[in-house]
């Protein structure tokens, strides 16, 4: 009986982990494609170069490990398919654990994506969670004799019917935008002051005296203190936005971005510019041409590239380069589209979703 009761403890913990964490990364799909092309870039230095030929499916990958993170952690918990379930489960931890492993000791991805962008790990903070959780799931397997050895028909349709959700719910984030915006680019925050810390910043010192390390609040100004490293006391205080830049031949533009009403199209790839909306960009930004509101062409591109876009497109707007990872995690959309009122995000569309000009200028009026 104690047995039992032990297995059903762990299959909770492990079934509602697994499904905690596939159901943050179904709400963003396309932000675990990002991070598995990152892994597959340096996999492919590192390690083998057919790793690189993953990087075209790494959308098709992420859309099937996040419903099958949901899927199997809902079967644990059910009891359906148990043995199974706690094998697939025990070779998901494995790879995971490589690769959060590889991530911390090498340090070549410093955020694993366990959690999305809802909560950030450090590489060994995500390394030792997944140690735990294969601790946790070795627990099951020697007790797995005493897991269900059959399972209802309603559970089974739960399973299924779960599965589906999952997969609808990742399609439909992949073309709109996520459902819920976890990230320091989201509606309502105001981007200069997420680029600033929220509290001075406190850092503590080690230095070495006579043979004895301390560690002292302020620098030493007394003779005798070698230094050996700082640290920062309250790492929460450090801004939440620390790369955002925005620039062209003239130099840096961010100011100008921050300034006044801003309709900005974000591209991180102009090689992978969807033109399938081209046509309501068009119309957009034409509507905007009288309008007191600055259009700009942001992208992860040289500037004689996004400079013919907008001139093959008979545009009367600013181009602007960015950093390629910045503007993914701005858009989840390629192009996409943000409004912008003195730096504070008003609205993020999806080139799916472009808003008509009248909807956009009531929202610098609200």
């Amino acid at each position: 009986m104690l047995n039992k009761g032990i297995l059903w403890v762990l299959r909770i913990l492990v079934g509602g982990l697994f499904i905690f964490s596939g159901l943050i990364k179904v709400n963003d799909p396309v932000g675990t494609a990002i991070k598995l092309e990152e892994y597959f870039d340096v996999f492919s230095n590192d390690i083998a170069g057919f790793f690189y030929y993953l990087k075209p499916f790494a959308l098709y990958l992420a859309v099937f490990l996040v419903v099958l993170e949901v899927v199997l952690g809902v079967m644990l918990i059910l009891g359906v398919r148990s043995k199974f379930t706690v094998r697939a489960l025990f070779l998901m931890i494995l790879f995971f654990t490589f690769l959060t492993f590889f991530s911390a000791y090498f340090n070549k991805v410093t955020d694993c994506g366990c959690f999305g962008d809802a909560i950030k790990l450090t590489p060994w903070e995500s390394f030792y969670k997944d140690v735990i959780l294969t601790v946790l799931i070795l627990g099951i397997l020697a007790l797995q004799k005493y897991l269900p050895t059959s399972s209802s028909s309603l559970a089974k349709g739960t399973v299924w019917a779960v599965g589906i959700l999952c997969f609808v719910l990742s399609l439909t984030a992949i073309r709109n935008l996520p459902f819920i915006d976890f990230r320091a680019y989201k509606v309502g925050v105001n981007i200069p002051t997420n680029m600033q810390p929220s509290a001075p910043l406190q850092y503590s010192y080690v230095m070495q005296k006579d043979g004895q390390t301390v560690t002292l609040d302020s620098y030493p100004t007394e003779e005798g203190y070698e230094f050996v490293e700082m640290n920062l006391k309250n790492p929460d205080a450090l801004p939440k936005i620390s790369d955002f830049s925005a620039w062209n031949e003239s130099g840096d533009q961010t100011d100008f971005v921050f300034a006044g009403n801003k309709v900005l199209i974000l591209s991180p790839s102009m090689a992978k510019f969807n033109d399938k909306n081209l046509e309501s960009i068009h119309t957009l930004v034409k509507s905007m041409e009288n309008a007191p509101v600055d259009v700009i062409l942001m992208a992860a591109a040289p500037q004689e590239e996004i400079d013919a876009f907008i001139s093959s497109n008979n545009w009367s707007i600013v181009g602007l380069q960015a950093d390629a990872t910045v503007v993914k995690t701005m858009i989840r959309s390629n192009p996409g589209i943000m409004i912008l009122k003195d730096g504070t995000v008003l609205a993020k569309y999806h080139h799916n979703n472009t808003p008509e000009a009248g909807e956009v200028l009531d929202l610098f009026i609200r």
